[in-house]
């Protein structure tokens, strides 16, 4: 059985997907939570969970270890980079030399989460894109300030901004475009792309930050002109960047206008929506196929399937989960990232994240909220 090493902030989405296309795998996150023990045969930390940060030396010492058991016959094929290392190409670098990175290379990452380069290439190409400015506008009202190496929405920020805020390479300022977050599942071999699907986006406000990710829900239709000009552009962007394996494609949809946010040059967390379908390969194989041989999907599995959704639950206030509070959570229906007893979470830390399927989006996103809520209120008594 070939081993795969699987590392991001949360790892437990690749690490089942992994483990059900049939490798061995090691999962590196910051939380180490119980299904993504489950689904590893071993686990090692790379930062401190309320952190929400990699810590650089801790993935390097562990993909060190990693590299040391496949010089002495460990059948480990490479490792994929999830969620926190987008901003992260110094690292990317650094681990690839260490063991072989299974995804979009450093150099393309360093280059396409340069907002001058990215948007830059969007305008020359004529693709739309709400409007940016890599320096501060005179009048904020409208404006968003970004940063290209943040994930997750909590580094957006609305104004005012400090007047003191010292300017950064990646930071950039962008219009606020009003309509449906979005996005586009694809597969991507550096040189084309497979759109699985499209999924609409929950983003959330939180304190300071408004446009936390906290969900999504998908694949959702859409009408065919405007999926045409976004598998378009997600081709465009992969042979500019030479984009591979698993990644998403941002946007905004306001009726027929569409305007591109950013890429993810990685799985994304709206992988779960594409659970795997009998006959077809999983989502890792496909990952693999397409960054190391690649291949790429050549259709899309035409049986009818309900929509999928997922959900991240937030702490509501600081609490500690105790064994009462940990045994409630392991049994309540469609859970995932489920936290050990004993941890620890501030207000607004991720706690868990739940999934829901239906019919249609507004049923998924319905069940979603009800699930969340009957949780939050649930866990009161107990946390």
């Amino acid at each position: 059985m070939p081993t795969l090493a699987v590392a991001a902030i949360s790892a437990r989405a690749m690490a089942e997907a992994a483990a059900l296309d049939g490798f061995d795998v090691v999962a590196l996150d910051l939380f180490g939570d119980v299904d993504t023990r489950r689904a590893a045969s071993s686990w090692l930390p790379i930062g401190e969970p309320g952190s929400l940060r990699i810590d650089a030396a801790a993935v390097l010492g562990a993909l060190g270890a990693l590299a040391r058991q496949r010089a002495s016959g460990d059948p480990l094929v490479g490792w994929v980079a999830g969620s926190g290392f987008e901003g992260e190409p110094d690292l990317l670098e650094r681990g690839a030399a260490v063991l072989p990175l299974i995804g979009t290379a450093a150099a393309a990452v360093r280059r396409l989460r340069d907002p001058a380069v990215f948007f830059g290439f969007l305008a020359a190409r004529g693709m739309p894109h709400p409007r940016v400015s890599l320096d501060p506008p005179e009048d904020a009202a409208g404006w968003l300030m970004k940063d290209a190496h943040g994930c997750g929405g909590w580094h957006v920020r609305r104004p005012p901004w400090r007047k003191d805020e010292q300017p950064y390479a990646h930071r950039y300022f962008q219009r606020e475009m009003q309509g449906v977050p979005m996005s586009a599942t694809f597969i991507a071999n550096g040189r084309d792309a497979h759109v699985l699907g499209f999924n609409e986006l929950s983003v959330r406000t939180f304190g300071a930050r408004p446009c936390v990710f906290c969900g999504a829900v998908g694949p959702v239709p859409l009408a065919s002109g405007i999926a045409h000009r976004v598998t378009a552009i997600a081709r465009a962007l992969v042979a500019e960047f030479a984009l591979q394996g698993l990644c998403s494609l941002d946007f905004m949809r306001d009726g027929d206008a569409i305007g591109v946010l950013e890429v993810n040059p990685r799985p994304p967390a709206s992988m779960s929506l594409y659970p795997r379908q009998a006959g077809w390969p999983g989502l890792m194989q496909m990952h693999l196929r397409a960054c190391v041989h690649g291949e790429l999907p050549q259709s899309t599995p035409r049986q009818v399937r309900e929509i999928e959704g997922i959900e991240i639950v937030f702490a509501p206030r600081p609490m500690r989960l105790d064994e009462a509070a940990a045994r409630q959570l392991d049994a309540w229906p469609g859970i995932h990232d489920l936290p050990a007893a004993g941890q620890h979470f501030d207000a607004d830390d991720p706690l868990c994240t739940l999934s829901a399927s239906g019919s249609s989006a507004l049923e998924v996103r319905t069940r979603l909220n009800q699930g969340r809520d009957r949780l939050l209120q649930s866990l009161e008594t107990l946390a």
